[in-house]
């Protein structure tokens, strides 16, 4: 196992289902959330737990709930030693996969062995973009007006999720089929993998108070090509719709990072190496694009192809980023989201990247593959980049 240098293995995974807003998570507070995946972690691998040197946990729209430092919240919610630490990661939607790779660093670094990396959202009890808009009562409208810096170089244009998202379909002459057409192949892929089974492995039920929630609640299996067409621009003049774009969501997610030497100490079992870690931007403004810049820069630096790579997770923010980033890698679309993706199963901001890696995960032994590589598009218009391989 020992490569010449440390390494961070991945000895674990789990996520709750992912709710819809308003669905059966949304009473859920985001503390428990977490705690649930951070205990079944806990529980399964039988290890002290006092022996995790820190929680690294991603969380957008830090409010109510998901404030006070949420990280530290859910693992004492879990019921677990007041010894171990939490940290609090926002790298809007990568937050998660951030603190995959922080903990991954850490490892590497020799400075610790035993790592918990997740995150949560509740987006049902705390609306997204709660935080960016959470200082106009104090006249303050956003996080960039007013800045003479940002005004100096930006000027007044619009920063919008949507407004980049029809800016992506326009660069890559993305038409309303084509963009119709993913997102009906999203859900038909997320359904598939339901009624297989394939998720049944990564979820983690959690009990409420009318029942339980064991499934993830996105997917539509009534959505046709109809619907599809019927629904209007999410911008005037537009043409991205919502249905390609992700779900709003609720859920926590969580994995297990170690070194060699915890995995000998505490008896566990890695199930992965994280091969590679990398972070890079693009612009702000167009937002989306940062995925193909950053995975062109991680195989390069890794000295890896496209080819090389068996499966590979990107988040669906809205389809044209999948369908810009499979046309500029040159990547084969039978290997990307093949389980859906975020337009089926949803957007839990602060969880998606460990829900991701959760996927791709157990999607490399399901398959038999050996490298897999996921990466999410950001605000700011930045992407993380994580490269693993199966053990």
């Amino acid at each position: 196992m020992t490569l010449g240098r440390p390494q961070a293995f991945l000895v674990d995974a789990a996520r709750t289902p992912v709710a819809k807003r308003n669905g059966g998570l949304k009473d859920i507070h985001p503390a428990d959330l977490g705690a649930h995946v951070i205990r079944t972690l806990v529980e399964r691998n039988a290890f002290d737990p006092s022996a995790v040197d820190d929680v690294v946990f991603g969380v957008c729209d830090q409010l109510g709930p998901q404030a006070g430092d949420v990280a530290r919240t859910c693992w004492l919610a879990a019921g677990l030693p007041d010894d171990v630490p939490g940290v609090t990661v926002d790298r809007q939607c990568g937050s998660s996969q951030q603190a995959v790779h922080f903990a991954a660093q850490a490892i590497m670094s020799g400075t610790q062995d035993l790592v918990v990396a997740g995150g949560v959202q509740n987006m049902s009890m705390i609306p997204i973009s709660a935080a960016y808009t959470a200082a106009a009562q104090w006249g303050l409208s956003d996080p960039f007006s007013g800045s003479t810096g940002w005004t100096a170089r930006y000027g007044d244009e619009e920063v919008s999720q949507f407004r980049a998202a029809d800016m992506v379909a326009e660069k890559w002459q993305l038409s309303r089929d084509e963009l119709d057409e993913y997102g009906l192949e999203s859900h038909r892929r997320a359904v598939h993998a339901i009624d297989n089974g394939w998720f049944d492995i990564e979820i983690v039920p959690v009990i409420v108070t009318d029942g339980v929630v064991d499934t993830d609640e996105g997917p539509r299996r009534g959505t046709s090509p109809e619907r599809m067409a019927a629904l209007a621009p999410l911008r005037p003049g537009g043409v991205v719709t919502a249905g390609h774009a992700s779900q709003i969501s609720d859920a926590a997610s969580a994995v297990l990072v170690a070194s060699e030497r915890a995995i000998a100490e505490h008896g566990l079992t890695p199930r992965a190496r994280i091969h590679h870690i990398d972070v890079r931007a693009d612009d702000p403004i167009m937002m989306l694009t940062a995925p193909i810049r950053a995975t062109h820069r991680a195989l390069t630096r890794s000295g890896m192809s496209i080819d090389d790579i068996d499966l590979i997770e990107i988040n669906e923010a809205f389809a044209p980023v999948p369908m810009a980033f499979q046309r500029e890698l040159h990547a084969d679309p039978d290997t990307i989201n093949v389980s859906g993706g975020a337009i089926a199963l949803g957007h839990p901001i602060g969880a998606t990247g460990t829900r991701l890696l959760t996927t791709l995960l157990h999607a490399l032994e399901r398959t038999g593959g050996r490298y897999g590589l996921q990466t999410i598009c950001e605000g700011g218009g930045q992407a993380n980049v994580t490269i693993i391989e199966r053990i």
